[in-house]
């Protein structure tokens, strides 16, 4: 009897361990309202230029400076950052994109209240200033490197 209690105890840990130790899929589930948004800024030289100052800041320490993923810091994460040239990152729509700069998932923080003179945005919006459209301009610009 004690080794019948003592053999399921162990299943039981076991079954524990394996069922937390495996990856789980997490998938990055954006809003109706985020998807269907449209960048209000226009995608010019002068935004790309003020997109790159806020990636450089914000975004290069782990997507790196080529916007592969490869950033200094990207070895600490427990998840390899987006790589912005792909094809899967380009086809996103703005506002997903502008969603998950907003708010972040796991590794990857929330820059709604970071990305300069965006703290009173409303929600479901690209807020009143130019920053988050220029950032997202500069990102699509990855694909064309």
């Amino acid at each position: 009897m004690k080794t019948l209690i003592l053999l399921l105890a162990c299943l039981a840990f076991l079954t524990g361990t394996i069922a937390y130790t495996q990856p789980k899929h997490d998938h990055w589930k954006v809003p109706e309202k985020y998807e269907k948004m449209k960048n209000p800024i226009a995608s010019d030289e002068a935004s790309i230029k003020a997109g790159n100052v806020i990636y450089t800041t914000h975004c290069a320490s782990c997507h790196g400076v080529r916007g592969t993923g490869d950033g200094k810091k990207a070895q600490h994460l427990s998840e390899t950052p987006t790589d912005f040239t792909s094809a899967a990152f380009q086809k996103q729509t703005d506002g997903a994109l502008l969603y998950k700069i907003y708010f972040g998932h796991r590794d990857m923080p929330g820059f709604k209240n970071r990305i300069p003179d965006n703290d009173d945005v409303i929600e479901n919006s690209f807020g009143k200033v130019r920053s988050p459209g220029d950032l997202i301009n500069y990102l699509r610009n990855f694909a064309k490197k």
